[in-house]
């Protein structure tokens, strides 16, 4: 199958750890490299910079819950971001891992099998988040 991105990154998103794999194209063949993150803004600094190190174009992750969130919000502008459906990414049979799902989800992405979710530009989230938290107070 024709290699669409040649460098780009899977992320598998949770509450408390994103397990991020880096797929890389190159003379000798497919590269890849799993690292695992922290969700605080430190370990996602730390997360984009090794993307920027890796030379990443795109990077993919799952849209489960909320979590996905913070992750975008400093990715965002750094890298062509692509927020997959999780019942559209469907894992391959046999054992489910976080590392499996960030290898799925870079080998799909590099391959340009996700379609991307709908994410409003930053102004629309803000007033979302503005009108979501004025109903709850009121």
């Amino acid at each position: 199958m024709e290699v669409v991105h040649p460098r780009c990154a899977g992320l598998d998103v949770h509450k408390d750890v994103i397990v991020a794999c880096v797929r890389l194209v190159g003379p000798d063949g497919v590269q890849q490299e799993v690292r695992k993150f922290g969700a605080t803004s430190a370990e996602l600094l730390t997360l984009s910079e090794w993307l920027s190190e890796c030379r990443c174009t795109h990077v993919a992750m799952e849209a489960t819950g909320v979590y996905w969130k913070p992750v975008w919000h400093v990715l965002d502008g750094a890298f062509e971001l692509v927020l997959g459906n999780a019942a559209h990414i469907k894992n391959a049979p046999g054992r489910k891992t976080d590392v499996n799902d960030a290898t799925w989800i870079a080998d799909l992405l590099a391959h340009g099998l996700i379609r991307s979710s709908f994410v409003p530009p930053r102004p629309i989230q803000e007033l979302r988040d503005l009108t979501r938290t004025r109903k709850q107070l009121v």
